[in-house]
């Protein structure tokens, strides 16, 4: 859409102040293609924090509120988007609240904490018939991973075999970050925090590109002791599809790894390589022993793209851009008030990976495999 005719949407902030892992990214993210501009919000409960985010980001300190329901009642009428920035355990509640409003939300993954929130949250859009949500899964506005869906769903290298999609890090053991975990993050409920954190992401690439879910599943859990609290550090997956099957490797205990998030696919004809240490780049190894390296400037079905291409190739993209990408396409989908491309993640994508995660632990306890049934995850 060409930004010629394209008004600015304006957003509100719940939560995502300049003390939070991810609020600055979604600030930066979302004006950069200049289609959002944010002009209000409740950044903090921390009233100095909340001041301190309002200055920094040049946002009306009258627009600036002390509480969410007194953010909700004044600007419901003034923006076209609420973006819910808070901790996971946080969201429900104030997503049930939005939704009632009938207010349009962008939604910080995972949308909520555990299938017993997945479900009523379900059930009142199913009742209310509302579809005003989008959910921001960061990796998949990578272009070369856009370039990957293009790629399996054109057939160019066959059907594929099998997959490993693996997301190490080390954030439980590395001295200088271990001791600034948020307090959240250090705690398992019905749900392991660790699942939330990046199992979700993991499976959301995976419903992103292949454009279905798995069959069956078996997950095996390790954990550590972290300030004497017993969590899950380290999880392996193994998943069954129609014609297909795969891996998924998720820690937070390895040390050496930062965020070493990789993709390896296997097809008929050859394979496909990428990891997010150089996101710009794709590997495509052949069945006749070769291998070729893209970048955006080759002959590409969805990565040369202009929209990608905010400056020329040999100038890495990267995690910032794939977040405007996203947002991008969330505000193409509001202006026209429907969801229209491939792109954007709706609440059924959500809520089904909240399915998928409450059968991923239940499968590692259970130490079986277990059937996946999403049309009937009720």
């Amino acid at each position: 859409m060409s930004l010629k005719n394209f008004k600015t949407l304006k957003l509100a902030f719940i939560g995502g102040g300049i003390n939070s892992s991810i609020g600055k990214m979604h600030y930066l993210s979302s004006q950069l293609d200049k289609k959002f501009i944010l002009v209000a919000g409740c950044f903090s409960s921390n009233h100095k924090v909340n001041v301190q985010t309002a200055k920094e980001w040049n946002i009306d300190l009258g627009r600036t509120y002390k509480n969410i329901n007194e953010l909700v009642d004044k600007e419901k009428k003034n923006v076209d988007a609420f973006v819910l920035l808070l901790p996971t355990p946080q969201h429900f509640n104030i997503l049930i609240k939005l939704i009632k409003l009938n207010l349009t939300i962008i939604s910080e993954k995972p949308l909520v904490a555990n299938i017993r929130e997945s479900k009523k949250l379900y059930n009142l859009i199913k009742n209310l018939r509302y579809n005003k949500l989008y959910i921001t899964y960061n990796y998949s506005g990578y272009s070369m991973i856009r370039e990957i869906k293009k790629i399996i769903k054109r057939k160019k290298l066959g059907k594929i075999i099998h997959f490993n999609f693996k997301m190490p890090q080390d954030s439980f053991l590395l001295k200088f970050i271990k001791n600034k975990i948020k307090k959240w993050r250090m705690s398992d409920s019905t749900i392991p925090t660790i699942f939330l954190d990046l199992g979700i992401h993991l499976y959301s690439l995976s419903l992103f590109l292949f454009n279905e879910n798995p069959k069956k599943i078996i997950g095996n859990n390790s954990y550590l002791y972290l300030k004497n609290k017993k969590i899950v550090d380290n999880v392996k997956v193994w998943l069954k599809y129609t014609n297909f099957s795969g891996s998924f490797w998720f820690s937070k205990s390895s040390l050496g790894n930062r965020n070493s998030l990789s993709l390896s696919i296997f097809f008929e004809k050859g394979s496909l390589e990428w990891k997010q240490k150089s996101n710009d780049v794709l590997q495509i190894n052949f069945n006749d022993g070769t291998n070729r390296i893209f970048d955006r400037s080759c002959k590409l079905i969805e990565a040369n793209k202009k929209r990608y291409n905010r400056y020329s190739a040999g100038h890495p993209s990267g995690f910032l851009e794939a977040f405007a990408n996203i947002y991008s396409d969330i505000a193409d989908n509001i202006k026209n008030n429907k969801f229209q491309n491939d792109y954007v993640f709706r609440y059924g994508d959500a809520l089904d990976g909240m399915y998928f995660l409450d059968k991923l632990n239940d499968s590692s306890n259970k130490n079986k495999w277990l059937s996946l049934d999403f049309k009937n995850k009720k």
